[in-house]
């Protein structure tokens, strides 16, 4: 079986009982938006949020054998961003957004920081969370729509040659996660995006 001793890395996730009935309901609903709304892969859109820690530390290292205490650098590593990304269904990757803790841009990388115009020109959106943590806010979550979702789904339409690209629906597909779920961002996103469809991966099914 190619096993070797491992060391662990998290607790285990206990997925429901019924999770081949939730995973086979949410890809029939996909699926069915995707049919009834004439959805083309470039037009569906699946984003993340994940922890990036500045500095990834471990519980092992090589060390004398025998030795009661073995140091390792990064274990304590505790300061960390939130990267956002989001792919489309025909492969496309968008810009990313990241989230730091802190109240103003000056909690972000600085202009002078080395690609940082790279990633300027490449649309990545850098943004201060204003709490005292560095996870995505509701704030975060509508700059992300209004700066990275929205326009490139309008920009796909035109390259795609939508012939009514007003009124063409598109798929975003986000964690089942409390601030997405929210009745305030759901409520924002009908109104002020009502052709975006969210489609969320089930609960503790990832």
């Amino acid at each position: 079986m190619d096993w070797s001793l491992r060391s662990t890395t998290r607790a285990a996730q206990k997925l429901p009982e019924n999770v081949e009935e939730i995973l086979t309901e949410s890809a029939l609903r996909e699926a069915y938006c995707i049919r009834n709304y004439n959805i083309p892969a470039a037009l569906r859109v699946n984003t993340d949020q994940t922890q990036t820690v500045y500095q990834q530390g471990t519980n092992m290292t090589w060390n004398q054998k025998g030795d009661r205490q073995v140091p390792a650098v990064g274990i304590d590593e505790k300061r960390a961003f939130t990267l956002v990304p989001s792919i489309s269904a025909s492969g496309e990757l968008l810009p990313f957004q990241a989230i730091y803790h802190g109240a103003t841009s000056a909690s972000c990388p600085s202009r002078a920081s080395p690609f940082y115009d790279e990633a300027e020109r490449l649309g990545f959106r850098l943004k201060p969370s204003k709490t005292d943590t560095y996870w995505s806010t509701m704030d975060t979550m509508k700059a992300l729509v209004d700066e990275i979702i929205a326009p490139y789904f309008e920009r796909k339409k035109l390259d795609l040659n939508i012939e009514d690209p007003e009124h063409q629906y598109s798929i975003w597909k986000i964690d089942c996660w409390s601030v997405h779920k929210s009745e305030e961002f759901m409520a924002w996103m009908k109104l002020t995006y009502p052709r975006i469809i969210i489609v969320f991966v089930p609960g503790n099914c990832t």
